[in-house]
């Protein structure tokens, strides 16, 4: 077989694997440096991958009309039917044609990009509970290395080992593979790596492996949000060579990779944190960390008067470190309640949630990763999150018997922060309100043992569907209605992709959840048959939003088309509309043997942010929800008993 020649990337990072023939001392350097080494470069199908699809304007309103069908009474449905029809048959059309030409126009991205950045950006929330989820890891299996110290330095040289890779080149890229026995195989590899990317994305695509987006991953490092009065910024700082560590409320910065960039050694970076960990400064009274929980215009101006004050610099080493670690006094065991609060939010103390992503480690050695939401989504995170547990578990760095050198001097650089009086009230108040705002929230979870992924299979319904399916029992038991329920689904296997929205809550899951919340309920028989093909509904719904083809999107870029153009339409204005995007019930599930739980706040404040888990022997799920308005407890022991149903029903023969 004749190859093509290699493209400057494929050069790039085959000129680093050409070190591991050359001698023992090149091999132990590039198996230091990088977490992988991959044959196929990082981003080598990115100028391959496929465009997202603009939906065509009719299925849109058709997606939209059904999804609205089983919220609505029969008079707000025609109402809404009436708008929708008319916006598809008059200004929907000019809309939709703004929008495919301002695609043709970008076509070096995709329609949503540029639209779901300065959707986020322009968001005046503050950002923890509204918009930074966590993942939390498990915890390493051996307990001696889950000493905080030990932990972190592993869980830092890991991260620096991926972004190494990353940078490099040499980052295995994301592949999706149907059948993985087939297609992720070392002589495919090869094969894909040698080949021009057009020709290696329809060889993968042949096997039945689909390489995602990666344009996201760079922005895991070096990238800050920045607030501004109306719309923050994203920076980033690609020279950084420092991370920055909070201890106590307090700032530190050391350099993590020499001038030629490569990553100092493990005892060095271990040294450098016992010195934080040792340093007896009592916590900072005044911890400007909880600044970052404000309403953003707020924030902005107040962190203006920061650097005016003195605090230009220190702002800026922590904007472009590479990334954030905050080293935490409390010690949150096992419990996934404690556990939650802790590094979801905390008290705002010992956090800066504008960080593109936050690493942050008990005193017990747990350890969770916290990430704004704008600059990316939860693929990227998690390929990150399991990357750096796996490469922290199986190769760990240093060790509890690991020594360092007595009195070896530490380069760390203790961040001092200038404050007035007014500075200083506006950390107090900050606090206060921070305070007020986490009290109020309750996280609840359940663990239905027995029963999961392996059962449902038997009953050939979708896990994921039953998930659902049972959220959606579960609310109408407490509350007798239904509301607009949103599932995130990732559009990574586009270019520049990010989420589409899956509706669960259709007409199917409606009569289901009616017929098993009734006095007299059908015939177990009967049920079953109705799950089974409420199941068949919500795979489509997951097919058609995983391949661009949902409506929340296209409507979303639709709305922002008309308001470039100053275009009103009556689609928009409807009150239903405003309903249907404001999620009662919003859920998300990462599965993945590193996570041990994955949480965010609920979306509005009488809803439940739903995060759950399925495994082959069990479903899990953590919910967050404010008590002033809603009833955690309520909805768990719901839940609870609508899983205890549907298996029961499941299980009829």
């Amino acid at each position: 077989m004749v190859f093509p020649k290699t493209t400057p990337l494929q050069n790039q990072s085959r000129a680093i694997l050409k070190l591991l023939d050359k001698n023992l001392v090149n091999r132990e350097y590039v198996e230091y440096q990088f977490i992988q080494q991959s044959q196929i470069p990082t981003s080598h199908f990115q100028s391959a991958l496929p465009r997202l699809p603009i939906p065509e304007l009719k299925l849109t309103c058709e997606r939209y009309l059904a999804a609205q069908r089983p919220l609505l009474i029969d008079e707000s449905y025609k109402k809404t039917e009436a708008n929708v029809y008319r916006f598809r048959d008059g200004v929907g059309k000019q809309l939709q044609k703004f929008l495919k030409d301002y695609d043709n126009k970008n076509k070096h991205t995709s329609y949503i990009s540029e639209l779901w950045f300065d959707k986020y950006l322009r968001s005046r929330s503050p950002l923890p509970l509204n918009c930074n989820p966590v993942l939390v890891l498990n915890n390493d299996d051996k307990p001696e290395y889950n000493d905080q110290l030990i932990r972190t330095t592993n869980l830092i040289v890991s991260s620096l080992r991926f972004y190494r890779a990353l940078k490099s080149e040499l980052l295995h890229p994301e592949i999706f593979h149907l059948n993985p026995k087939k297609s992720d195989t070392e002589r495919l590899n090869l094969i894909l790596s040698k080949l021009p990317p057009k020709l290696a994305y329809v060889c993968a695509y042949f096997y039945k492996a689909f390489p995602l987006d990666m344009s996201q991953y760079p922005s895991l490092f070096q990238t800050t949000r920045i607030p501004e009065c109306d719309k923050d910024r994203l920076v980033n700082c690609p020279e950084s060579k420092h991370i920055t560590v909070q201890y106590k409320g307090r700032f530190y910065a050391f350099k993590v990779l020499t001038v030629s960039n490569d990553i100092v050694t493990p005892t060095q970076i271990m040294e450098n944190l016992k010195f934080i960990l040792s340093d007896n400064i009592e916590s900072d009274k005044f911890p400007i960390g909880v600044l970052t929980t404000l309403e953003r215009n707020k924030w902005a101006t107040i962190r203006h008067e920061l650097a005016e004050n003195g605090n230009d610099a220190l702002l800026k080493t922590i904007d472009s470190a590479l990334f954030h670690v905050c080293l935490d006094e409390e010690t949150v065991g096992d419990d996934p309640y404690k556990m939650t609060k802790q590094f979801l939010h905390a008290d705002g103390a010992n956090r800066w949630f504008d960080k593109s992503f936050s690493l942050i480690v008990a005193k017990d050695g747990a350890a969770a990763v916290n990430f704004e939401h704008a600059w990316g989504d939860g693929v990227a995170v998690l390929r990150y999150a399991q990357d750096i547990f796996n490469d922290a578990k199986n190769k760990p760095r240093v060790h509890p018997n690991t020594t360092l050198t007595e009195g070896s001097s530490c380069q760390v650089q203790r961040l001092e922060v200038q404050l007035n009086e007014h500075l200083k009230k506006c950390v107090e108040d900050a606090k206060n309100l921070y305070k007020s705002v986490c009290d109020n929230l309750d996280v609840n979870y359940t663990i239905f043992e027995g029963i999961g992924k392996d059962t449902c299979k038997k009953s050939q319904v979708s896990p994921d569907a039953i998930m659902q399916l049972a959220f959606q029992v579960a609310y109408h038991k407490i509350t007798g209605s239904f509301v607009s329920t949103y599932e995130s689904c990732s559009t990574a296997a586009f270019k520049h992709g990010r989420t589409e929205a899956i509706r669960p809550c259709t007409t199917a899951t409606k009569e289901v959840t009616l017929a098993i919340n009734a006095l007299n309920k059908p015939p177990a028989a009967e049920l079953k048959k109705m799950i089974q093909e409420c199941s068949t509904i919500h795979n489509r719904l997951i097919k058609e939003a995983a391949m661009g083809q949902g409506f929340d999107r296209h409507l979303f870029a639709l709305k922002s088309m008309g308001e470039r153009n100053d275009i009103k339409s009556n689609i928009f204005d409807d009150p239903e509309f405003s309903h249907m995007g404001y999620d009662i019930l919003s859920t998300s599930t990462l599965n993945s043997p590193a996570i041990f739980a994955g949480g965010f706040g609920p979306v509005v404040p009488e809803g439940f942010g739903l995060g759950y888990v399925i495994k082959d022997e069990f479903l899990g799920t953590l919910a967050t929800n404010y008590k002033d308005r809603t009833n955690g407890p309520d909805f768990m022991a719901a839940l609870t008993k609508s899983f205890e149903e549907i298996f029961a029903i499941l299980r009829t023969n």
